[in-house]
């Protein structure tokens, strides 16, 4: 930079000549004889002071254009090719999937996949009690799932709420242009005896900033139906049938109020209804007491929020049991329709399509033929048309802040189409558990899966980054602590995508394939790049906690393990285990779809041959003094959260303790002793042959009830590792600490059963490790499921019990896939 300045500061090449004259020349010298406190040397150092001024304006532009265009590439789609062609998920390209239930975060509606969709839902209440609509994770609802839902056409769904029991089954009909016509049937009924209390349904529909609604009214008080029109819909009708007895009988007395509203938004429904209820109405069956029940006003709205698009509501107030029934018809198959899906065509056609689901499910997955219990097959089915159930199409804008620029940017406008973990605490997409939903979809439906993965694909930013967690839209958004919104832009995940993708790469068709591709090559490429190690072949997650006062342990979000240990002081040194087994798995992954594509392959071939070199891998990663796989980093074992009072403040009320990291020894460069899961990843993602001369540890730590092995499945933690069951802030409870998670111990299955198939000497032992293990996790995920009608996040490790998020039909819906041993 100094040859730069020097060069430049003093046009010295144009000068040199006149200074040689001057020399020859007495006069010359004389004359340009520089006055008394001035001269070369002041001149010198200006014109470097200017040049120094520029050289440093020069740098302060580069690194404003170098924060703009990483700005600017953040929130810039890929360049590649769309994998979702344009159109492709519109009704006339992909009618089958264009309505479904796509709205994971309430008990029961439905939409399309549309950007801007018109949306269709069901609230109740119970007088006397609390307004439902939106699964929420401590509301009081006992239990809710759906029993049976194929994906495409047909749903059953059971909630029990305070004594009352929903049953929401839907069907739909294809036909015409626009996605076709759907039914639906709601029977409410009371368990126990007693006098039924008064029960209101609301049926709704709405819109969110396009289509237009039109109410039609029966006797100026029954909503009767709704005439719509939307982009995409064309024009529809919905119709509200009357309510009748169980069993079809006649009709049944009810009390009808209806609302029509402008909405802010499909966020602020459940407030809407809410604030539209007055306790002013009256039911009055003939020959019976006069009650009063809350009922919507006719008219309503959000005052002071900009309307962005419609409400139409109808309540029928009524006491169970009863059967009520909506429909909506397509304008365009009306010429189609045989008649309207209502009444015993509705009975048939969904006792058609549960035979056809249960026989579909027992040609995928066997569960009969291999003798598996009726109740047991009763449970798999739920758990797959949970995770079915809880699939949603989203559209909107992720919030994304670049490292390099402190104030956060609205991402590109984007439409996802994926599973959820769930319905109650994750109605969203994340990037890691979704690899491990389509191991399940791929085997059920795979154009499905792979539609799926294609929209994943195409989130792609620029740089080939995907977002770790998606929440795109005001539904979304609502759900989330704000916290939790903002995605950073040097945050991973873990590619299990590629763990999907290997599955349906055998029968995946060439043309879909070659579009996901490039994005695939860009995204692996990206992690390559952003979360190298300090060595070759080592990897870093980057994102990790930095406060080492606060936690424990400082959590590692990019991990998907979040609280996990690492090395207890977060530097650029660590080399993380599980991290490098993921890179080895994309390569494989890459390398397999490469020549599948006619394309080079070396480099990735290459790369996974590196990466699960068992020579490199012990190198980097063995550590001899703990006997296991490990991380590498700058660590201290002496660490433990103690109370601390911070100094008191002249003139205000004592400060409240505060919950620190006390660190009792200095760290230093070592292996981290936390034997878990990560020490585990070379056998999960089967880096290691069959042959290999660590499989005997690792085999012997999964077996040790001292440190893995319980009767319910694996620990995520040895109980005799220092962290284990241990807090990690003052509010943060232990996560992957101890507690039993499905996809950790799907993935030990896989990996055992490849192994017992394998020759080798570890073959019987892995065999016998394998049928100890998918017993004991397989029995205690039902056993809970029969307890509490859930699928749980996690399993205490002490008793099997159920723990975290419910429902919960991500990953541990991967229970079935354990029972019918598909892999």
């Amino acid at each position: 930079m100094a040859g730069e300045r020097r060069r430049r500061g003093g046009d010295g090449p144009r000068e040199r000549p006149r200074e040689r004259l001057r020399e020859r020349d007495p006069k010359l010298r004389q004359q340009q004889k520089p006055p008394r406190g001035s001269g070369w040397g002041r001149t010198a150092l200006a014109l470097t002071a200017a040049a120094a001024a520029v050289a440093l304006g020069l740098a302060a532009a580069a690194a404003e254009w170098n924060r703009w265009s990483e700005a600017s590439r953040l929130v810039t789609p890929h360049p590649a090719p769309p994998a979702v062609p344009a159109g492709s998920t519109g009704p006339l390209a992909s009618p089958t999937y264009f309505w479904g239930t796509y709205r994971p975060h309430v008990y029961f509606g439905m939409k399309t996949r549309s950007p801007r969709a018109v949306v269709t839902g069901l609230m109740w209440l119970q007088h006397g009690g609390n307004l439902r609509h939106t699964s929420e994770q401590n509301d009081g609802v006992s239990r809710y799932g759906w029993l049976m839902h194929d994906g495409e056409n047909f749903g059953v769904q059971e909630i029990r709420d305070e004594g009352l029991v929903l049953r929401t089954e839907f069907v739909k009909q294809p036909g015409g242009d626009h996605g076709g016509d759907w039914s639906w049937r709601v029977t409410a009924k009371m368990e126990g005896k007693g006098p039924a209390p008064l029960l209101s349904l609301f049926f709704y529909v709405a819109t969110d900033g396009q289509g237009m609604l039109r109410p039609v009214l029966e006797n100026g008080t029954r909503l009767a139906a709704v005439a719509g029109t939307a982009e995409e819909l064309g024009d529809f009708t919905l119709t509200f049938l009357p309510p009748t007895g169980e069993g079809e009988e006649g009709p049944k007395y009810a009390r009808y109020n209806f609302l029509a509203a402008s909405v802010p938004g499909l966020h602020r429904l459940t407030d809407l209804v809410r604030q539209s209820l007055h306790e002013s109405s009256v039911f009055s069956p003939p020959g019976r007491p006069r009650r009063r029940f809350f009922g919507v006003s006719s008219t309503g709205g959000l005052p002071g929020e900009p309307p962005r698009g419609q409400l139409l509501l109808h309540q029928v107030t009524l006491e169970p049991p009863a059967v009520l029934e909506v429909t909506l018809e397509s304008g365009s198959a009306a010429g189609a329709r045989r008649g309207r899906l209502a009444g015993p065509a509705l009975s048939a056609a969904l006792a058609w399509h549960t035979a056809t689901f249960e026989q579909r499910f027992e040609d995928t997955f066997g569960l009969g033929a291999r003798g598996v219990s009726l109740p047991q097959r009763r449970f798999a089915q739920a758990a797959l048309s949970e995770m079915l159930g809880g699939i949603g199409f989203f559209h909107g804008r992720s919030l994304l802040r670049s490292e390099r620029r402190e104030e956060p940017v609205p991402g590109a406008e984007s439409t996802l189409f994926t599973a959820v973990p769930s319905r109650s605490c994750f109605p969203r997409g994340f990037l890691w558990d979704e690899g491990f939903h389509l191991l399940l979809l791929a085997r059920w439906d795979p154009a499905l899966a792979r539609d799926i993965l294609a929209h994943w694909l195409d989130l792609l930013n620029a740089d080939g980054w995907i977002p770790r967690e998606q929440i795109l839209g005001d539904e979304a958004r609502a759900r989330v602590p704000p916290e939790f919104v903002l995605q950073h832009s040097e945050t991973a995940n873990p590619p299990t995508l590629l763990l999907a993708l290997e599955r349906l790469l055998p029968d995946a068709p060439l043309p879909y394939l070659r579009r996901l591709f490039p994005r695939l090559q860009a995204w692996f490429e990206w992690l390559n790049r952003t979360q190298a190690g300090p060595e070759p072949f080592t990897f870093r997650w980057r994102g990790r906690d930095t406060d080492p006062e606060r936690f424990l342990n400082p959590k590692t979000l990019a991990s998907g393990l979040d609280d996990y240990p690492r090395a207890s002081h977060p530097s650029a040194q660590e080399r993380h285990l599980d991290l490098r087994c993921w890179m080895a798995l994309g390569a494989r992954v890459l390398a397999a779809l490469a020549e599948r594509l006619g394309e080079p392959l070396a480099l990735y071939r290459d790369m996974a041959e590196a990466l699960s070199d068992a020579d490199l891998l012990d190198r980097l990663h063995w550590a001899p003094e703990l006997g296991t796989f490990a991380d590498f980093g700058n660590h201290s074992a002496a660490v433990a959260l103690r109370w601390h009072r911070p100094a008191p403040v002249p003139g205000r009320p004592p400060p409240a303790p505060q919950l620190r990291r006390e660190v009792r020894e200095a760290p230093r460069p070592q292996f981290v002793g936390a034997l878990g899961y990560v020490s585990l990843f070379p056998l999960l993602l089967q880096l290691l042959q069959a042959d290999s001369p660590r499989l005997p540890a690792l085999l012997g730590s999964m077996r040790s009830e001292r440190q893995l092995w319980t009767p319910f499945g694996l620990r995520s933690l040895a109980r005799d590792s220092p962290w284990y069951l241990r807090r990690n802030t003052e509010h943060d409870p232990p996560y992957w600490r101890g507690s039993i998670w499905v996809n950790i111990n799907f993935l030990a299955l896989r990996a055992l059963h490849s192994y017992a198939q394998a020759a080798g000497p570890h073959r019987e032992r892995t065999a016998e490790l394998y049928r100890e293990l998918r017993h004991n996790l397989v029995a205690n995920v039902f056993r809970q499921y029969e307890a509490t009608g859930f699928l749980w996040e996690h399993y205490r490790d002490s008793d099997g019990t159920g723990q975290g998020c419910h429902p919960f039909a991500g990953w541990s819906a991967l229970v079935v896939l354990a029972m019918a041993e598909d892999y």
